[in-house]
């Protein structure tokens, strides 16, 4: 049976929805059902207007639907992709998964196999601490943790990252780091697990 993977992203200019599309591209390839989603845009209009590069991709991705609780229970495995702010997870993907209560006192977030993925402007800029910050939340959910640790020598390439795959972005919006391989591994690994959980609930039901 396939798995039926969720792929919750947070970009004000692109990066982690560029990420997210490559982890859609691994997914399909491993024969998954795969969905792209953001979260919700909760950013006052001034700001988004006053960068160029924020107010581009906001209308460019106006038809990329957003992540909700049903898409949640729909999943098997979810992806998280989310840049830093301040070390630490921004507003808008907090806001999402503080909005999980109900699945979570319903036990519907019991055994979801989730990993993540970040982006910052430098490449000490709290990357793997908003990742860990995400599993943190991931642990109270009950789900089941999918780091790519140090799973395929293209970790190594990309910045070796063990926690979730993670990129520097210039001031020019560039990725530093070419982490495409990566993010296709942490997908395809993540959807492996999941396929392991799945299958063992199948044998115990």
């Amino acid at each position: 049976m396939a798995i039926n993977l969720a792929i919750v992203y947070y970009s004000s200019t692109g990066t982690n929805y560029q990420m997210a599309k490559w982890a859609e591209e691994a997914a399909q390839e491993a024969g998954a059902n795969a969905k792209v989603l953001k979260v919700e845009e909760l950013a006052p209009k001034a700001a988004i207007e006053s960068n160029p590069a924020w107010k581009d991709h906001y209308e460019a991705t106006q038809d990329v639907p957003v992540a909700s609780s049903d898409d949640i229970e729909w999943a098997d495995a979810i992806i998280f992709s989310t840049p830093t702010r301040f070390g630490n997870l921004p507003s808008q993907m907090k806001q999402f998964l503080d909005m999980q209560g109900g699945l979570w006192a319903n036990g519907k977030t019991i055994n979801k196999v989730v990993s993540a993925m970040s982006s910052a402007s430098n490449a000490h800029g709290g990357q793997e601490a908003t990742v860990q910050a995400l599993y943190t939340s991931m642990m109270h959910w009950g789900a089941i943790i999918a780091a790519p640790g140090y799973t395929d020598p293209v970790q190594f390439a990309s910045g070796g990252n063990p926690y979730g795959v993670s990129v520097t972005v210039d001031q020019e919006g560039n990725m530093v780091e070419d982490v495409k391989d990566a993010v296709k591994h942490q997908a395809k690994r993540t959807i492996e697990v999941a396929s392991l959980v799945k299958k063992g609930q199948e044998v115990n039901a």
